[in-house]
């Protein structure tokens, strides 16, 4: 038994044994760190440099790259090295920030997503109010909201969780530090209060997703008016990804934090928490931006500007 106050450090979830494994499990992640990395910075770069994606669509589409590079930033490269280096240990420190920055970065990045299903709406169903629904100002307060919430529901979840007394050890089942495996460690009936927290954020969340789900459905209600077969099998082709990665993200993050402790098993839970923090950040760029073809145009433009100012300097030197 020890209490929160001798506890120095935790011990993450070793993903193998076998150091063969191990390696295996460092390389996996590094492809998909690197695909989300590579991801999300193209989609910052394109939306930064052309002045003709500075619209509330692509300003949101950034903000969300932003969040995307944060939370997986978090979780991913700790992870990477306990594996390369046969190591499990995280400072309480440390432990503390990635609980902040992960819950801070993900309800962050849920406040935005129901804000651009918003955005479609309005450009969809009422595209005549566009231009006053959502102009410039408008857009930067809805984006800092969404950084200011997540922000606060950080700081409020973070401030619950590590003011608990620590009883059950300090191995944490999971490849990072979790809430819900933070307050298994708890002391009996101490983490009733942090359970209620989450409980009642999940209402709060629960009001967005349907927020969101309405959203959609009367964009749906507009797609199915439009008379070209094309122009509707463009729009869904749109539009259903997006409500699919938004339904992945929440409902494996909901089963992350709101199941019964009957429903828990090790496999179980290192499978939805790399459903809803690994898998949205990499997926985003591809289905919210690569499939776009204004992105495609600013990077293709982009590419070709670098490396004609290459070959110029190139030639220029020699």
């Amino acid at each position: 038994m020890s209490n929160s106050s001798s506890i120095t450090q935790f011990l993450l979830l070793a993903f193998a044994d076998t150091r063969e494994l191990q390696l295996l499990h460092f390389w996996l992640f590094l492809g998909i760190y690197l695909a989300a990395l590579l991801g999300n910075a193209l989609v910052v770069t394109a939306v930064a440099c052309n002045h003709h994606l500075h619209t509330p669509m692509y300003f949101f589409l950034l903000n969300l790259s932003l969040l995307d590079l944060g939370s997986i930033s978090t979780t991913v490269p700790k992870a990477m090295a306990n594996s390369l280096w046969n190591n499990r240990a995280i400072s309480y420190p440390g432990c503390a920030a990635q609980v902040f920055l992960l819950v801070f970065l993900i309800s962050a990045e849920y406040f935005l997503l129901t804000v651009m299903a918003y955005d479609r709406y309005v450009a969809i169903c009422k595209p005549l109010h566009y231009g006053t629904l959502l102009g410039s100002r408008a857009c930067v307060h809805m984006a800092a909201a969404a950084w200011g919430c997540g922000f606060l529901y950080a700081v409020l979840h973070t401030a619950n969780t590590f003011s608990l007394p620590l009883c059950q050890g300090n191995a944490v089942d999971q490849f990072f530090c979790e809430i819900p495996q933070i307050l298994k460690l708890s002391c009996s009936d101490a983490y009733l209060w942090e359970f209620g927290v989450l409980v009642v954020s999940a209402c709060l969340f629960s009001v967005c997703f349907v927020s969101i789900l309405l959203s959609y459905g009367q964009i749906f209600r507009a797609v199915l008016r439009i008379p070209s077969e094309q122009g509707r099998h463009k729009a869904f082709s749109t539009c259903l990804p997006h409500l699919a990665v938004v339904s992945l993200f929440v409902s494996t993050g909901m089963i992350a934090y709101l199941k019964p402790p009957s429903m828990s098993s090790p496999s179980l839970d290192l499978l939805v928490a790399v459903l809803y923090s690994v898998v949205p950040p990499a997926l985003n760029p591809l289905i919210y931006s690569m499939r776009n073809q204004e992105i495609k145009d600013a990077l293709r433009k982009l590419i070709t500007g670098c490396f004609s100012e290459g070959m110029k300097f190139l030639f220029s030197s020699s």
